[in-house]
């Protein structure tokens, strides 16, 4: 998982998902748009923006029906065999992830317990266990989270 979101880790986003980044004023935009299917994204990324009383890294996808926020982003996973960059942000004990796709789609995964990523998928039920294989990329890489160390690089597959 990478857990800054500096201009290399923007650049790195806009490649995975073939699209070009704009940076305006405080954060960086990014448009997916596939007309073909009718499906459009404005992905925006604040690397760092007031929330609350505190301060961190904010995500938003708008698209013809929705609008999703991801909070307090702390890495992201990238998957270019998938063509997809999944944002997490952890807090005690649960994962949310937001995940944008090449094809101007997007899901998102909120307060998964932590449990749920690293159990047996098969012992779930299938309204549970999307998320659980959404977000079990991120799981090997969260202990890297709390660490110095720097996170094996290169992308998931």
């Amino acid at each position: 998982m990478y857990r800054t979101l500096e201009n290399p880790d923007i650049e790195r986003i806009a490649d995975v998902l073939g699209v070009e980044a704009k940076l305006e004023a405080d954060h960086w935009c990014m448009i997916l748009d596939v007309p073909e299917h009718q499906r459009y994204v404005r992905l925006e990324i604040y690397p760092e923006i007031s929330i609350g009383r505190d301060s961190g890294a904010l995500v938003s996808a708008y698209t013809h029906s929705a609008h999703l926020q991801l909070h307090f982003v702390t890495g992201y996973v990238i998957s270019t065999l998938l063509g997809e960059v999944t944002f997490v942000a952890e807090r005690e004990g649960f994962m949310s992830g937001l995940t944008v796709e090449r094809e101007a789609a997007c899901s998102l995964y909120a307060n998964v317990d932590n449990d749920v990523l690293s159990g047996d998928f098969t012992r779930l039920g299938p309204e549970v266990m999307l998320s659980g294989i959404a977000l079990c990329l991120t799981d090997d890489f969260s202990d890297f989270l709390d660490e110095e160390e720097e996170p094996p690089v290169g992308d998931q597959q």
